[in-house]
């Protein structure tokens, strides 16, 4: 597995938008609110923006395709790109398994930046055995690796961190990618 470091900047002028991005169960919403709470950011979670169809769907193990996730795409892009007179920052907890689908993130909020949280199957395994109250079967873990595009070398938007790193490691990369101190707290 190759982990890329935390070497290209986020810094940007104004808001801030980051998408953590990974397969299901790899560590998206812990390392979103972490970060949210440690950056004073609003905190979305792409799984709240599925329609009720969809997550039935996913409840009973069948794996969405296309059709059922580019509306979905189209709500969290929305809501990561916020109000036009929205100034704050945030980061929202989002597979974008395929290119395509950060492509569509990337259109309706450019210069959106990326964490892909990396890792073996059997490690998110054993996460999603122990997680309690999500909707999505271990069945389908699978079926997100089989659909995952990782990254290419060309998205120099995207950082990747090992899913295996504690969340206040990967909240240091993050800080340090955006430019600021790993270990001093942010004031907003």
């Amino acid at each position: 597995m190759q982990i890329r470091p935390a070497n290209a900047s986020f810094s940007s002028r104004g808001a801030t938008r980051v998408v953590i991005m990974g397969v299901s169960g790899c560590g998206k919403s812990s390392l979103a609110n972490a970060l949210g709470a440690a950056l004073g950011w609003q905190v979305v979670d792409a799984d709240n923006l599925h329609t009720d169809a969809s997550i039935a769907m996913m409840r009973q193990g069948v794996p969405l395709q296309d059709e059922h996730r580019w509306p979905w795409l189209k709500a969290v892009a929305a809501a990561l790109a916020g109000d036009s007179n929205d100034n704050s920052s945030r980061v929202v907890a989002c597979s974008t398994l395929k290119r395509a689908y950060r492509d569509t993130i990337r259109a309706a909020c450019p210069g959106v930046h990326f964490v892909f949280l990396d890792g073996p199957i059997d490690l998110v395994m054993s996460r999603l055995q122990g997680r309690a109250g999500h909707y999505m079967p271990t069945s389908l873990l699978q079926t997100q690796f089989d659909t995952l595009e990782r990254p290419g070398s060309d998205e120099t938007d995207v950082l990747t961190l090992s899913m295996a790193q504690s969340v206040p490691d990967m909240v240091a990369h993050v800080r340090i990618a955006i430019g600021l101190p790993s270990h001093l707290p942010c004031i907003t």
